[in-house]
């Protein structure tokens, strides 16, 4: 009797054993440090919802030097978060990816101004120094001047582009009239460095009708062709969305899961529930890639005069065969 339950147990416990090893491992690359940008997915894994949807989500934070892209290409992920204009000058270069699934369906995209420099319309914009990030980031700023006649090389009628830290400092040393920011980050870091709202003229690339898509999930164009990946990523897909949507209704909470998740401790409760609530604007109900918002996207990329973001339509860089198996 006791051999019987012995070996009862035993299969019981294999069976546990096989059930956990059947999770799906997925591998996601953030395009930026661990934020509430990203609160979507930090939430599924930590309410179980990926655990739920039979996977096994490895998150992987990015940084200053880390391109989505690049990691992705070279078998560092199975997923990436990344702005389309990077990837889709990523894809023409080369690197195949695939747009599968769109959280953000909205851009933060901005450029912020100090008031004191008199500048009150991008017409003013001819002889200033604007801060522009780089690393895949400066795509939309070029394409924007692009269609506003304004050449980037410093000359009396252009401006001249400063390369922009991951910081607002240029802005608070007057180092330049504009800099880069995010409508759910640096735009507050310059509010938290004491300068009020009052006192800054901002420039929302939505607004100016430039707007191009931002964090998007990416993958190896031939991955698509397996089957069980396809699944695998719907499956992500469908619980990374059920992350976003508790995200955007629990900010307070959502924070407090970006916190336990920050390794470096650099970030503020504050300033991730504002964030939250910021990027919460943004999102998507679903997921899907809205073809318009894609068309939008091209077309202001492929408007830069002669130096475009990218010199041809893409064909293929996008697909609905993961959010239609949702």
């Amino acid at each position: 009797m006791k051999k019987v339950f012995a070996t009862a147990l035993g299969m019981a416990f294999g069976l546990t054993s096989l059930s956990a090893m059947a999770a799906d491992e997925v591998t996601l690359q953030l395009k930026w440090v661990t934020q509430a940008q990203f609160a979507g997915y930090y939430v599924a894994q930590d309410k179980g919802f990926y655990e739920d949807a039979d996977l096994d989500v490895t998150i992987n934070p990015g940084g200053p030097d880390i391109a989505p892209p690049q990691v992705i290409a070279g078998g560092g992920a199975d997923v990436v978060v990344d702005w389309m204009p990077s990837a889709l000058a990523s894809r023409e270069k080369g690197v195949p990816l695939v747009n599968i699934a769109q959280p953000f369906a909205k851009s933060g995209m901005e450029l912020t101004c100090l008031k004191d420099t008199g500048i009150t319309s991008p017409n003013d914009f001819p002889g200033r120094t604007l801060g522009v990030w780089f690393f895949g980031n400066e795509y939309p700023f070029l394409s924007w001047m692009s269609k506003l006649g304004i050449p980037t090389d410093g000359s009396d009628k252009g401006v001249t582009v400063l390369k922009q830290g991951f910081n607002v400092d240029p802005l608070l040393q007057k180092q330049a009239d504009c800099i880069s920011t995010m409508t759910y980050n640096e735009y507050w870091q310059v509010i938290d460095a004491g300068i009020p709202a009052d006192d800054l003229v901002v420039f929302k690339y939505e607004d100016q009708g430039v707007a191009t898509l931002e964090d998007g999930l990416y993958v190896m164009e031939d991955k698509l062709k397996n089957p069980a990946f396809v699944d695998k990523m719907s499956r992500f897909v469908a619980a990374s969305m059920k992350g976003w949507t508790w995200a955007k209704e629990h900010p307070e909470d959502a924070a407090q899961i970006i916190l336990d998740n920050d390794a470096t401790g650099a970030q503020t409760e504050k300033h991730q529930i504002r964030m939250m609530k910021e990027v919460g604007k943004l999102l998507s109900t679903d997921g899907v890639l809205s073809e318009d918002a894609y068309t939008r996207t091209v077309d202001s990329l492929l408007s830069g005069g002669s130096d475009p973001v990218i010199t041809k339509k893409p064909e293929g860089a996008w697909t609905h065969v993961v959010t239609d198996k949702m």
